[in-house]
């Protein structure tokens, strides 16, 4: 199966629904794709029987009208094709092909798990993981949860997970008190913001909310029964009785596919774009946390201004720059207040396994120079998730580069490799 579009946009959260929405209004033939089966992304997910959000209610009305606007969801890129293409594999589908003129890059982010003792064990998973379980209908009620990490997102677990019924024995944050009373002071200018912090967190009463905070092992047989936390500057450690921890140290950029098509990296790993966010490479753009970790208010104006962009649109987007230039700023707030400190960024003890898909240690790969000389030897980052869990945790202990990605970039089946003549590559 081959489709050719104007404009595909990979990714359909709020980036790639505006995005869309903008395009489409323009006359454009779009093509939205995402691999989840309900367009939200992951900030704005949809559970069964769940409604959606306000802002994603109001894009997707505003979508259904648009006869140009196709809709693919449940499909994942499995790799970029000459002649501006992508294979894909698609739940409706199957393997099928698609070409367009001009591609929006609106793939988000994904979290940063640190491995730590015990971090393979049933019942931990990443704090964006745990709420992606719960709004899948995973049921956490009553069960006493510890959530731990850093940044924004444990917030949000926290809210989900008590919304669930979860008991919410602490939050384990290993930004300073300091650094976390400064952004919320700074959150005075985003009354918004403020409102939804407080709406999460209810005032922080009754709430175990640990600054300069750490995670150092999980415990339990066959399952996490207890963690041990190391608190505060004086680094006492604290043991807890729980049924989940969820652990996420900020997020990362998804930038496979722009790496494969030769699209700019900046230094913070984010999708490198301009003022009308075109990427380095000719014909494709990029918005949302793929482009720096923001929010789905900045990613919602990148996104609108990537799709006026995309279909030539001769549209002065003054009121959209200023937007954009307000979230940035609260977007390096957060990177200031939550910046990883020395207690994150030092390797766990050389027996914690680095790469769970392969089962290879810390110590095992701590004397290689790169991420590919230890792929060599120890097939560190070739297991199912082809290196994206490992390969962050490595960057940030090691300074380790990324490792440019291989199609197809996830497991897909024969029939859809088939679709476009493209072999799977040699494995090293």
């Amino acid at each position: 199966m081959k489709q050719h579009f104007e404009i595909v946009i990979v990714g359909a959260g709020p980036a790639g629904l505006n995005a869309a929405h903008a395009a489409a209004r323009a006359g454009a033939t779009v093509a939205l794709l995402d691999d989840n089966p309900r367009a939200g992304g992951q900030i704005w997910r949809q559970g069964p029987g769940d409604s959606p959000q306000a802002p994603l209610r109001h894009l997707l009305d505003a979508l259904s009208g648009q006869g140009n606007l196709t809709h693919w969801p449940s499909s994942r890129v499995v790799a970029p094709l000459d002649s501006r293409g992508l294979l894909l594999e698609s739940a409706q589908h199957g393997g099928a092909c698609i070409t367009y003129e001009r591609l929006i890059l609106a793939t988000g982010a994904r979290e940063r798990l640190l491995p730590f003792p015990g971090w393979t064990l049933p019942g931990v998973t990443g704090a964006g993981a745990l709420q992606a379980l719960i709004k899948g209908g995973m049921p956490v009620r009553s069960e006493r949860i510890v959530i731990a990490g850093s940044g924004p997102l444990l917030i949000a677990a926290l809210a989900t997970a008590r919304a669930a019924g979860a008991q919410v024995v602490a939050v384990v944050e290993q930004a300073s008190a300091f650094d976390v009373a400064r952004f919320g002071v700074s959150l005075l200018a985003e009354p918004a913001k403020l409102r939804q912090a407080v709406g999460m967190t209810r005032g922080f009463a009754g709430l175990n909310y640990w600054t300069s905070s750490i995670v150092e092992a999980a415990h339990g047989d066959g399952r996490v029964e207890r963690v041990t936390i190391v608190r505060g500057p004086g680094r006492r450690r604290v043991t807890l009785d729980c049924d989940r921890i969820a652990c996420g140290y900020g997020l990362v950029p998804n930038v496979t596919l722009a790496q494969a098509l030769g699209c700019a990296i900046g230094e913070a790993g984010e999708i490198v774009v301009d003022g009308e966010q075109r990427t380095s490479v000719e014909n494709v753009f990029a918005a949302g946390e793929c482009t720096g970790v923001g929010g789905a208010e900045l990613a919602g104006v990148e996104g609108e201004i990537a799709g006026l962009a995309a279909s030539g649109a001769a549209a002065v987007h003054a009121a959209l720059d200023t937007q954009r230039a307000r979230w940035r700023g609260f977007g390096r707030r957060v990177d200031a207040a939550f910046a990883l400190r020395a207690a994150a960024r030092t390797p766990p003890a050389d027996a914690t396994l680095l790469c769970r898909c392969e089962d290879v240690s810390i110590g095992e790969v701590r004397e290689f120079a790169n991420s590919r000389d230890a792929k060599l030897h120890t097939r560190c980052g070739m297991g199912a998730c082809q290196g994206r869990i490992c390969g962050a945790a490595a960057s940030l202990y090691f300074g380790w580069e990324a490792a440019a990605p291989r199609p197809p970039f996830s497991p897909a089946q024969i029939g859809t490799l088939m679709a476009a003549n493209v072999e799977p590559p040699p494995t090293e």
